[in-house]
């Protein structure tokens, strides 16, 4: 039996051998009690490429006609005629007349097929799972080493009363990388070649993207720090020298924002609590990223502290990733209040409002994520010891796979992608209209009482007025806009193609937490009077 198309049909066939005396056209007539289909290839038939060395084809369906190839051949070339079925799965006798001018010499190619091996198995609730691809997750499987003896040709198949799919990989399956060494598939299942990463599941589907996700291909196993690719060398660097900047940054922003000049409105409290708060998520970015490349390099890391990593590093970041971003939005909102109210701007009010919004906020954040603690865990997958090679010891051939992953049933994915919109998106807006209103707002109120002026004008003097209040939530926005980009990204995503791409955006999305200083300090007359009265007072209480 072979599958003469694409269909995935079963078709009986025979194979002839066609040897001519002489060159010319010989004419093939076929006839019988089916309805027969008939192909003539050169050299070799393949029945697991049936396409291979094929010179011509022809069929007589349902007619009364018998099957006809006419066809030119050469003497010493050896041809093979293939006889088969218009429809699949049937048999039946069949006669062959061939016309010519000389004798053709027709020897029967095809033998029954030669058993080498039976082997019974049974998928059960037990039995491993992995994602066959992006459409396909948590699949029922089994895995089979198959050594030969000789090369050759070889065709496996499987009978039962499942509908079951199978995969010749060469020297390796690893099922967190299902398309990774495979040679051949039974079925024609639909593959994504669009990953993110190394496991497709439902996590990818919605939006939001990992380091795990962006590094995992880049990492080589068992493999030191200074052999590893270029890009795992230079996002370590950038790593370090962005904690570095962080540290500074928070070092600097809290010696300015502790000072009680600085705390006169809720601004200078939301941007006390954003300087700890950006230290605490510079420091969980460094921890993710040498917890990644660490694991992911040392196959021996225990598996405690891999389930306590899985659950645990990424949903704190976002907690102090998205903590940062609402807190620089309260100050964007708090100035865009200040502007409108004016002199009628309540300082005492406004600092209670701070106290509130700082202890409430975290709680708020943490309760919309506290989802990623239960269904986040650990994929491990040991290959079975090599039996053959007895001078290997199993540790030598046992490899161990692992990978964090997330299953979310569809409600709960849809509840986490709006999660992840909205504390992605909800500051990039707050920042947005806050300094539109600060420039545009301003204007308009000071167009009604001063109407000598266009309202141009009055634009472009609160412009000159306040723009050390726009400063900071444009060069927020700006830096906001990578991050957003990436995890809006619809459906799959292959990394490994525009691997800087992500990468980049992935690390500029945490300056925000490095450039507080820079940000809200440094173009303030007024913090920047905090921040040298502070340094005062420092070096006076330490001896010389």
């Amino acid at each position: 039996m072979y599958y003469r198309d694409c269909k995935k049909e079963d078709f009986y066939y025979e194979s002839i051998q066609v040897k001519v005396i002489k060159s010319g056209y010989y004419s093939f007539r076929v006839s019988g009690a089916i309805d027969p289909y008939g192909s003539i290839y050169n050299n070799k038939f393949n029945p697991l490429d049936p396409s291979e060395n094929l010179l011509d084809q022809g069929y007589a369906h349902y007619s009364d006609m018998q099957l006809k190839l006419d066809i030119h051949l050469d003497v010493d070339i050896i041809y093979v005629l293939v006889i088969t079925t218009f429809d699949s799965i049937e048999t039946g006798k069949f006669l062959i007349n061939v016309l010519g001018e000389n004798e053709v010499i027709l020897d029967r190619l095809s033998t029954p097929v030669n058993i080498q091996l039976r082997y019974s198995l049974k998928l059960t609730d037990d039995s491993p799972t992995y994602y066959r691809d992006c459409q396909v997750p948590q699949c029922h499987y089994e895995t089979l080493q198959i050594h030969v003896n000789t090369t050759g040709l070889y065709v496996l198949w499987s009978e039962s009363n499942i509908n079951a799919y199978g995969y010749i990989y060469k020297n390796d399956f690893n099922p967190l990388k299902p398309s990774e060494n495979l040679l051949l598939s039974h079925g024609d299942p639909e593959q994504s070649s669009c990953v993110i990463g190394d496991q497709c599941n439902f996590y990818i589907k919605g939006i939001g993207l990992t380091l795990d996700d962006i590094l995992r291909d880049e990492l080589e196993r068992n493999t030191v720090l200074n052999n590893q690719s270029f890009s795992i060398k230079l996002s370590a660097g950038l790593t370090i020298i962005m904690f570095v900047a962080g540290l500074i940054n928070s070092i600097l922003s809290f010696i300015t924002f502790q000072s009680k000049d600085s705390q006169q409105v809720g601004c200078g409290m939301y941007l006390l609590a954003s300087s700890i708060t950006s230290l605490l998520a510079i420091s969980m970015f460094i921890i993710k990223f040498w917890f990644v490349v660490l694991t992911h390099i040392n196959a021996s890391t225990s598996m405690s502290i891999l389930r306590g990593g899985c659950a645990s590093i990424e949903p704190i970041l976002k907690l102090f990733l998205y903590l940062d971003g609402w807190l620089n939005a309260c100050v964007a909102v708090e100035r865009a209040v200040l502007i409108f109210k004016g002199v009628k701007f309540d300082k005492k009010k406004s600092k209670s409002i701070a106290r509130r919004t700082i202890l409430i906020l975290p709680f708020c954040i943490f309760g919309t994520l506290i989802h990623e603690l239960a269904f986040r865990r650990l994929f491990v997958y040991e290959t079975a010891p090599d039996t053959v090679d007895t001078s290997m010891t199993n540790e030598d051939t046992i490899k161990r796979y692992v990978s964090c992953i997330t299953q979310y049933s569809p409600s709960v994915q849809d509840y986490n992608t709006a999660v992840l919109f909205f504390h992605l998106v909800g500051p990039f807006i707050v920042n947005l209209f806050s300094a539109l209103f600060i420039i545009f707002g301003g204007a308009h109120q000071r167009s009604m009482a001063r109407t000598n002026q266009s309202f141009k004008e009055h634009v472009q003097e609160q412009f000159r007025e306040h723009k050390q209040l726009i400063i900071s939530p444009i060069v927020l926005l700006i830096l906001s806009i990578p991050r957003l980009i990436i995890s809006l990204l619809p459906g799959c995503a292959k990394t490994s193609e525009n691997l800087w791409l992500y990468l980049g955006a992935y690390f500029i999305s945490f300056t925000p937490s490095m450039l507080i200083f820079l940000i809200f300090v440094f173009p303030s007359e007024l913090y920047m009077k905090a921040f040298k009265q502070s340094l005062i007072r420092i070096r006076k209480r330490t001896p010389p």
